[in-house]
């Protein structure tokens, strides 16, 4: 960054001896070097800040590029395929088959089990055994 030799930084730590003197030269040297560790994570802050605008710009433009290559291999295959069948043509992707048949509704109408059946559906079913005394349709009693 800044093209600084030994015989420069030599000169420099001499200067700073005799302005600031050694007993504060410790004080000195740890208030610069927070300083520069500052510049320093400002810096790459920024740094990944522009790189970050740099990719972006890039994406943005490579997704143009391809978006207009897609369509005009999609307009290639469009005419090419109108030329063989000799009428327009469907561009763009094939319809997803779910492994429904052809007609079917996406909500069935009918197609839940039945309930189950509650006790007053059981008590009431002329079986016998089943608490209700085992008649039959007529109202008698099963075996009469």
């Amino acid at each position: 960054m800044f093209d600084i030799g030994a015989a420069e930084l030599l000169v420099i730590i001499i200067v700073a001896v005799i302005v600031i003197g050694p007993k504060d030269m410790p004080l000195a040297m740890r208030t610069a070097g927070r300083w520069i560790g500052k510049v320093r994570r400002v810096s790459a802050h920024f740094r990944t800040g522009i790189d970050a605008m740099v990719r972006e710009a890039e994406l943005e433009d490579m997704e143009k590029k391809w978006k207009a290559q897609n369509e005009e291999i999609m307009r290639r295959t469009a005419i090419s395929a109108e030329d063989r069948a000799g009428e327009p043509v469907m561009t763009g992707p094939p319809p997803i088959d779910d492994g429904r048949p052809k007609g079917a509704s996406e909500h069935p109408a009918h197609d839940d089990p039945p309930p189950p059946p509650t006790p007053e559906d059981i008590a009431g079913s002329g079986v016998p055994g089943d608490g209700a005394g085992g008649q039959d349709a007529s109202g008698r009693a099963a075996g009469e």
